[in-house]
């Protein structure tokens, strides 16, 4: 593999996406960027949308600046623009470039048939479901590579598996 293949995780809450991606880097022998937003809202009890911009700037510099042959990001900038207009119904155009310009090979879409697990930072325990078709229409509409994964760890990881086999035969 001559240049960075990029995959990335995406979906609502708890929807698996940093289970999904520890469990991939590890399978493959490599690291992967965190969701910057845990590390930047943890001790935050509000935000606001400038917030949002500065979280979507530092993750797009993470990524940049990984130099793994394979780079697995815990979230991408679908996240952040359906997180922004769910939040603040508007998205800055700062999320809204980043989006366009955004060039992940492939997106796993996380579907959440799995338990809610609770923790301070996550708002929407009762939404995931609706949050997930946003995802959808959006990563769809936008012809978007990406696969879904459902069911269980193991079925996930397998179907994982199976695309990242495709991917990096390319």
């Amino acid at each position: 593999m001559d240049k960075q293949l990029k995959i990335a995780f995406t979906g609502p809450e708890s929807s698996g996406k940093t289970t999904m991606a520890e469990l991939i880097a590890k399978a493959y022998s490599t690291s992967f960027i965190p969701e910057y937003a845990r590390e930047f809202l943890k001790d935050k009890t509000t935000y606001t949308l400038a917030d949002l911009d500065e979280i979507a700037k530092k993750q797009i510099e993470l990524c940049k600046a990984s130099k793994n042959t394979l780079l697995i990001s815990d979230t991408e900038m679908a996240v952040m623009l359906i997180w922004s207009q769910e939040k603040f119904k508007e998205v800055s155009p700062i999320i809204q470039s980043y989006w366009e310009s955004q060039d992940f090979d492939h997106l796993f879409l996380c579907a959440p048939d799995i338990p809610w697990e609770a923790d301070k930072l996550r708002e929407n325990p009762l939404d995931r479901e609706r949050l997930f078709m946003l995802y959808e229409e959006l990563l769809t509409k936008n012809n978007c590579s990406f696969s879904i994964l459902r069911g269980s760890l193991n079925q996930r990881i397998i179907a994982c598996k199976k695309q990242m086999e495709l991917l990096l035969k390319k």
